[in-house]
Formats: C-alpha cells, sequence, structure tokens
C-alpha cells in the first residue's frame, strides 16, 4: 500500500512567514501583470527581480552579482534578454577593462517610471481594502522587520491584543 502525502491530518501553522510569502507573491503578480497591461510585454517577475537590483544611475556587472545573490549565469542569460529588448545596455567599464556596467536605456528608464505610477495605484488599492490607518500601521510594522526592530507604537494595547482583534 502507497501511503500519500496528502493523507496528512495535522494541519499546517499558520505563521507570519507563510503570511509574508503569500502577500509577496499576490503583490509580485499584480505588479507584473500591470506592467505588462502597461505597454511592457517582455516584463516579467524573474526579469523585475534582477531590475530592483540595478540603481537608476547603472552598475558594475559584478557588483550587480554580488548585490543580487542571483548566480553568474542566470544575470548573465537575464541581462542577455533585457539587452536585446532594449531595456538595459552593458558597456565596457572604463575603470577596468575586463569589466562591464549596466546602465538603463531611455525604454528602460521609461519603465522605470510606469513602475513607480504602478506601485503607487497598488498601494491606493492596498489602502482601499485596508484602510489608511491600518495601512500606515502594516508599512511601519514592515519596515520595523526589515531593520530588524521592534515597532513602534501608538497606542496601549500589546501585539498579542492586536492579534486577537484582526483575526
Amino acid at each position: 500500500m502507497v501511503k500519500h502525502l496528502d493523507e496528512k491530518t495535522d494541519a499546517l501553522p499558520d505563521h507570519v512567514g507563510w503570511r509574508l510569502w503569500q502577500a509577496s507573491r499576490a503583490w509580485q503578480t499584480e505588479f507584473a501583470a500591470a506592467m505588462r497591461a502597461a505597454g511592457h510585454g517582455w516584463f516579467t517577475e524573474a526579469r523585475a527581480g534582477l531590475l530592483g537590483h540595478i540603481t537608476r544611475g547603472g552598475m558594475r556587472q559584478s557588483a550587480l552579482i554580488e548585490r543580487s545573490a542571483i548566480s553568474k549565469q542566470a544575470i548573465q542569460q537575464l541581462l542577455d534578454g533585457l539587452e536585446a529588448d532594449g531595456i538595459v545596455e552593458r558597456l565596457p567599464d572604463p575603470q577596468d577593462g575586463r569589466g562591464k556596467l549596466v546602465r538603463y536605456t531611455r525604454k528602460g528608464l521609461d519603465a522605470l517610471r510606469d513602475g513607480d505610477r504602478v506601485k503607487i495605484e497598488i498601494e491606493r488599492r492596498y489602502i482601499g481594502r485596508l484602510g489608511a490607518e491600518r495601512f500606515t500601521a502594516l508599512m511601519g510594522a514592515l519596515r520595523a522587520l526589515a531593520a530588524g526592530q521592534p515597532a513602534a507604537r501608538d497606542d496601549k494595547a500589546g501585539a498579542e491584543d492586536q492579534i486577537v482583534e484582526s483575526n
């Protein structure tokens, strides 16, 4: 008899990591779809993951590899595609003949501006769904988590009270 993994009866824990992952995936999917709808058919989540590491003024390809924590081969493939689509260009690094500089083309900078607009639109929808106060609290909590610091508290209720209220 073969035991199926789906037959496991223990419920999986509902933890913050899972919820953050779900929220992140939902945001990424919505953002990528909105970018394609805005006329950037080349836009994918994988490309967005790399573009988010390239500074608007451009950067050395070696720094991009270090910053993104993506394999050199994967970055090379993503950059090849972005360059073919006219989003970025790679130029010789004048300070290092072996190095390359990666910078946005006009088309790439236009996409970044559209991306900024799309992000604001998504944020407005989130504010509409959560309300301004809850959205502000969410942003503060996310900043605190990213910085490894406790969230600033405006009220006297404990974190446990807030968890109970939100359920």
